[in-house]
């Protein structure tokens, strides 16, 4: 059930210390790098089922070739597809890499769009996508809902929805509005490492005092 006393200030700070001792996302990570906001919007979609690793290593050697859409579009899909392989559905996203690189060239004048409405315009680009590209891309206040902040965020009480869509809008109502760039950042990590889908490591876990354990049924 949702837990309207949860302690979301101490929640994040707790996390916010372990998050040191973890790896940062991948997508955060190329931020970091100095990534623009093109660079986290392809990235963003070559990481969609693909694991960080594997998208890391793709990135390079597609932005190697190509960092911006202008440079992107001179390549062929066939080129492309080969630079991301073995990324997730890589066909499938080199198209929408150069389809996403002609809109880009041709309606906004090769710069990515800040705006989510414009953002999920784009082939290929959920809400997820553009959320994380509002925040990575341009530091804009925007809640990024992926597989873990939906089963972290349910887990531990503080929302209760079925879809990751109702997740955002409940935490979009609830979350403190400082704590919207790295609530995902945060959980993702959190997720990788301690909260995992299946068998979640509770033991070590630096919030487990906060947390319901909704849907746990196993927990090492």
């Amino acid at each position: 059930m949702e837990n309207n006393s949860f302690k979301i200030d101490e929640f994040i700070s707790v996390l916010k210390k372990s998050y040191k001792n973890w790896d940062a996302p991948v997508i955060t990570f190329i931020s970091i790098k100095g990534g623009s906001p093109f660079e986290i919007l392809i990235s963003t979609l070559l990481s969609l089922r693909t694991k960080d690793e594997v998208t890391i290593e793709a990135t390079k050697r597609l932005f190697n070739k190509a960092d911006n859409p202008f440079d992107m579009i001179k390549i062929k899909k066939e080129e492309i597809e080969k630079l991301i392989y073995p990324v997730g559905f890589y066909p499938t996203k080199a198209g929408r890499i150069l389809e996403i690189s002609k809109i880009l060239i041709e309606k906004y004048n090769g710069e990515v769009p800040d705006s989510l409405e414009n953002l999920l315009e784009f082939p290929g680009v959920g809400r997820k996508t553009a959320n994380l590209v509002l925040a990575e891309g341009y530091n804009i206040p925007a809640i990024c809902v992926d597989t873990h902040v939906h089963r972290i965020s349910n887990r531990t009480g503080y929302v209760k929805t079925k879809t990751p869509d109702q997740t955002e809008q409940a935490l979009r109502e609830k979350l403190p509005k400082k704590y919207w760039i790295i609530y995902n950042e945060i959980l993702v990590a959190f997720g990788q490492i301690i909260c995992r889908p299946v068998s979640p490591f509770c033991s070590k876990c630096p919030v487990t005092q906060y947390c319901s354990k909704t849907g746990v049924d196993k927990h090492r």
